[in-house]
């Protein structure tokens, strides 16, 4: 999330003004704003769940709509048999997919943390050599 946003699920001057006026205005807005700054954070990752969740149950209803149609039968053998191996084609397609989707998920969580983790110690070695005087001799005492 980009911190330097003005409104931002943080208890920000804005953020807070924002939520009185919602209150004085129209209590639900002010209630959502405070449950924006409280779990604001959480959505993303709430986001994910939620569209994971409804992909799995429609994948669901897709496999059994496929087993219902694969019963009915059009009374052509041979078109039977290639609609069956087509649907079976395909069906192994979006589980190859779906197994590249979770690697590249995966392989940019790591990214993420890697570009982190070397902010953070840019971060920390800056802040050690921009030091000088008492405060550099009490942290190595």
């Amino acid at each position: 999330m980009n911190q330097s946003a003005l409104i931002r699920p943080d208890w920000t001057p804005a953020t807070i003004a924002l939520m009185v006026l919602g209150f004085i205005v129209f209590w639900p807005l002010g209630l959502a704003m405070l449950a924006y700054i409280l779990f604001g954070d959480k959505l993303k990752t709430f986001k994910k769940d939620a569209n994971d969740s409804v992909d799995r149950m429609c994948a669901g209803f897709r496999r059994n709509n496929r087993a219902h149609w694969a019963h009915h039968r059009t009374g052509n053998v041979a078109f039977d048999d290639w609609r069956e191996a087509e649907l079976a084609r395909l069906d192994e397609e979006r589980r190859k997919l779906d197994e590249m989707r979770e690697e590249f998920d995966a392989y940019v969580r790591e990214l993420r943390r890697a570009k982190d983790q070397e902010e953070f110690d840019r971060f920390m070695r800056e802040r050690k050599n921009g030091r000088s005087g008492p405060a550099v001799e009490s942290e190595t005492n």
